[in-house]
């Protein structure tokens, strides 16, 4: 029926129940039926169904089909439901399903004749399901034909009453079709029975095979009970097996954390012993290197040891040749000279021999009077207005004899200039204020314990002058132009001014400049501000803002010198604060920054300074020609007692000169004697500087 609607492109079929009857013998009921082509059907068909001349409507819900009238009365239902014989059996016996399967599988593998029963077993069980399923079917179509013969007997019931209006011929006419049907409806009932005698036989046999296979069972599980004491000894013996299993594995895992326990031991005591044994190693190259080490300056201590013997030598014939002239010359200490002897000293006031202080020229000139080097200042009208102003400075400069005092050797009153000892270092802003970073000045920088030594220098200085009796003296101007260093690096003030009146707003202004010094040597800049920022916001901070050309500074006294220079301009804060205490202070500075030094607990960054610059770059005087002004490579002294290139002295000599070129004075004769200890000198200090530039 459903091929034929999609055949002849059906739009709208009508069936009725009574219709459906004769084709659901071998398949479906008539209601199963009918529900079957309306699910089939396509959607562009409308199924209408009748059931005793009235429309009735297909419903399906929870596995059932519905028939209902327009009210919504059910007319007949149909069940879709079916079930296995197995799954009657599982469902029956839940219990003994798993067991009656597991038995199977056990006497297939315990004997032959049990395995040819099953596979009979087996053949015969798939007929037994078709079997049931049929006996199933065949039941609910059973029942839904009663429904439906009932509603279709009611339906007759109901057209022969309606029939009562009918003709005789025609009711006839109708008896003989309902004749017929019934004819039809006991010949189908006939057929049904004899198929229900088959049934019955076929269900007889099924039977008998279903007890047969039970009896099997039931055999099996009495031969499973009397197989369950021997296999539970089998279990107990099996579990003691593996309880001793277990017993052994414990002892011989408990012997093998033993062994690995020895064994980390063991790699332990290893490691320490190879590390000891490195240790000894690396200790036994420290020895060698530093009996090396000691054998090398055992080496330079003999070559030192030579050089201060020559040098010990010629200094006796320095000071033999010193104390002649001093026999013949009179003392240089505050010596008044001449106003051509200045001249001829700076060689006419050239500019080749004065001095450069920041980049500008100054009143100041290298000179050479008596075989000492030292610096001439000229002084304007504007400095002194008198010739008492001046000689009352020369006479308070004369009286300044301090240690850190730049110290006065003479004066000349005709030019109004005064001869004080020459600082070859210069002054302390050209080292810390070099207009280049790069500057060769700047590149020999000086390291922070020779800062220290500077500041402590300076305070010192400063407490002298102070201290001064009868009344202190105020410097006035002091910064880092006022500050000279010599070959050494120790500082001394110059520049004092005459004290007309002195009070204690010009000592506290001393202070407050000192404070400002001590921080300008700290950063290497000229601004305090950037020490008293840094070390109210953090200590830490200070490391930032110090110079780092004095190389790693302890940060304990970096912090100690920067709180000194913040409270020394923070005087106003503290009346009592004075040049004394300060003094005492720098001291304990002092004292700290060498330990640190002896100890070897701070490296100094600065590999070189000044001092290094001097011995490296320069020569001592008396190593210089004094008229070509160039190391001698062969001295000879002359009628003089000094000593002179021999090509140079021999020169002077050819062009008629006969008098000295040091003292101006005639020479007592030509005679030229080698000077070899001077020679030998010079040769070894060329020597060492050779070797420390390599």
């Amino acid at each position: 029926m459903v091929d034929l609607i999609y055949g002849l492109k059906i739009n709208k079929l009508v069936i009725s129940l009574t219709f459906m009857k004769p084709s659901s013998w071998k398949s479906r009921s008539a209601i199963s039926g009918s529900f079957f082509v309306h699910r089939q059907k396509p959607e562009f068909c409308e199924l209408f169904i009748i059931c005793g001349g009235k429309l009735v409507f297909l419903r399906e819900g929870n596995n059932e089909g519905l028939i209902e009238d327009d009210q919504g009365i059910m007319v007949a239902k149909s069940r879709s439901m079916r079930q296995s014989f197995r799954d009657l059996v599982i469902k029956m016996f839940p219990e003994n399903s798993s067991k009656l399967l597991k038995n199977q599988s056990d006497l297939s593998s315990s004997s032959t004749s049990n395995i040819v029963e099953f596979d009979q077993w087996e053949k015969y069980k798939k007929e037994i399901d078709n079997y049931m399923c049929q006996l199933l079917s065949s039941n609910f179509e059973e029942i839904d034909d009663f429904v439906a013969d009932e509603i279709l007997h009611k339906n007759i019931i109901t057209e022969l009453v309606m029939a009562e209006n009918m003709t005789i011929q025609e009711k006839k006419e109708a008896l003989r079709i309902k004749f017929l049907e019934i004819k039809e409806a006991i010949q189908l009932s006939r057929e049904e029975a004899k198929s229900h005698v088959e049934g019955q036989a076929k269900a007889q046999w099924a039977i008998t095979l279903c007890t047969r296979r039970a009896e099997e069972i039931d055999g099996c599980i009495n031969d499973e009970l009397a197989r369950k004491p021997d296999l539970k000894r089998e279990l107990d013996t099996t579990k003691d097996e593996l309880s001793e299993l277990h017993t052994e594995v414990e002892v011989t895992k408990s012997k093998l954390s033993s062994i690995l326990e020895l064994q980390h031991e063991l790699s332990i005591k290893m490691q320490l012993s190879s590390v000891a044994r490195s240790r000894a190693e690396v200790q036994l190259e420290k020895v060698l290197k530093q009996r090396m080490d000691t054998v090398k300056e055992i080496e330079e201590f003999r070559g030192q040891r030579d050089v201060l013997r020559r040098r010990i030598t010629f200094c006796r014939e320095k000071d033999a040749i010193g104390n002649a002239s001093m026999l013949i010359e009179p003392r240089l200490e505050y010596k008044e000279f001449s106003a051509a002897e200045i001249r001829t000293a700076t060689d006419g006031f050239s500019n080749l021999m004065r001095l450069k202080s920041g980049g500008d020229w100054t009143d100041v000139y290298k000179a050479k009077l008596h075989h000492t080097s030292v610096a001439i200042k000229l002084y304007s009208s504007a400095d002194v207005d008198s010739e008492d102003t001046f000689l009352a400075k020369v006479k308070f400069l004369s009286l300044m004899r301090h240690p850190h005092m730049l110290s006065m050797i003479g004066y000349c009153s005709e030019l109004r200039c005064i001869v004080f000892e020459y600082m070859h270092n210069g002054c302390l802003r050209d080292i810390l204020f070099s207009g280049t970073r790069g500057s060769k000045r700047r590149n020999y920088g000086l390291n922070w314990q020779a800062r220290i030594c500077i500041v402590a220098n300076v305070c010192t200085g400063l407490c002298f002058l102070h201290r001064a009796k009868p009344r202190p003296v105020a410097h006035g101007n002091l910064n880092p132009s006022k500050i000279l260093l010599d070959r050494n690096n120790m500082a001394k003030i110059y520049d004092v001014r005459i004290p007309l009146s002195c009070d204690k707003s010009d000592l506290r202004s001393d202070i407050r400049a000192y404070g400002n010094l001590v921080l300008q040597i700290l950063t290497g800049r000229n601004w305090a501000g950037l020490v008293e920022e840094a070390i109210m916001m953090d200590q830490s901070k200070l490391i930032e803002v110090l110079d780092p050309m004095a190389g790693e500074w302890p940060l304990d006294i970096a912090l100690e010198l920067g709180r000194i220079g913040i409270k020394c301009l923070s005087i106003h804060e503290d009346k009592e604060l004075n040049m004394t205490n300060l003094a005492r202070e720098m001291e304990k500075v002092k004292k700290l920054a060498d330990e640190i030094v002896a100890n070897g607990e701070c490296v100094v960054a600065n590999g070189r300074n000044l001092d290094d610059h001097e011995d490296s770059t320069e020569f001592p005087n008396f190593f210089l020609c004094p008229i070509l002004q160039e190391v001698m490579k062969n001295p000879h002294v002359a009628a003089d007692g000094f000593s002179y290139e021999l090509e140079a002295i021999e020169e002077w000599l050819k062009n008629g000169r006969d008098t000295s070129p040091m003292t101006n004075l005639r020479l007592k004769g030509n005679l030229l004697t080698p000077n070899h200890s001077l020679r030998a000198l010079i040769q070894d200090s060329q020597k060492r500087q050779s070797t420390s530039t390599r």
